[in-house]
């Protein structure tokens, strides 16, 4: 008997392929990150169980938790803010921060990681709808986000993460999806090493977002149901 999450997971693989199939892109070109964020360890376990190797946290103390009680080999993320008390905690247990987005919290990190003899992946946040509530960058800050990068190189940039404005109508977020693709172009140019990744889309306008260039996609309620129901 399949679980609603595995059965979840197929159908949404099944989606994605044929999404990117229209794209002109390969489904190995985008990856899957399963956000668990408030969800039990019982239910990471199903989606594991199920295929799912790579997972989502938006906070440092929950995840700290709730890992120790996961599956080994799971690849973790932190896609929520972080803040520089809480900076040394997440590169202990994270494999990836996406969410980098100012030049206190860049070094801060970098001196987490240096101390702890880790290279830890990261994404610099942008906010491309230059939302007040919401946290990020602005593009114009991206220069100095790069200054403080080239400084701690126990840090490894991969690309860019964003989280565009809400709008019942998924083509809304098409521009902002576009504009972020740009920048991560631009700083890719100037970039010695490959920065080609972007992290972008959720359940309500994924399919945009990979028409856009997204590598990386977070899929919550898709895969585990509403929240607070596991």
């Amino acid at each position: 008997m399949v679980s609603s999450i595995g059965s979840n997971l197929q159908e949404l693989e099944h989606h994605l392929h044929e999404v990117v199939r229209k794209a002109g892109r390969k489904r190995s070109s985008l990856q899957l990150l399963a956000v668990s964020k408030t969800f039990s360890p019982q239910a990471v376990s199903e989606a594991h169980y199920c295929g799912q190797k790579s997972f989502g946290e938006n906070r440092v103390q929950e995840a700290a938790r709730k890992i120790p009680l996961c599956p080994k080999g799971i690849k973790w993320h932190l896609i929520g803010p972080l803040q520089t008390n809480n900076a040394r905690k997440a590169v202990q247990i994270f494999d990836v921060i996406q969410t980098l987005d100012r030049p206190k919290i860049i070094h801060k990190t970098g001196r987490a990681a240096e101390d702890l003899g880790k290279k830890m992946r990261v994404y610099l946040q942008v906010n491309v709808g230059g939302e007040i509530q919401k946290h990020g960058a602005s593009p114009s800050d991206l220069p100095s986000l790069l200054e403080a990068l080239e400084k701690n190189p126990s840090l490894q940039l991969e690309g860019l993460m964003c989280i565009p404005p809400h709008d019942p109508d998924p083509e809304k977020t098409r521009s902002f999806f576009r504009q972020v693709r740009s920048l991560l172009e631009q700083i890719d140019h100037l970039s010695a090493k490959p920065i080609d990744q972007l992290s972008m889309g959720m359940s309500r306008d994924y399919e945009i977002a990979i028409q856009e260039g997204a590598t990386l996609i977070r899929i919550g309620t898709g895969i585990f149901g509403p929240r607070g129901m596991r």
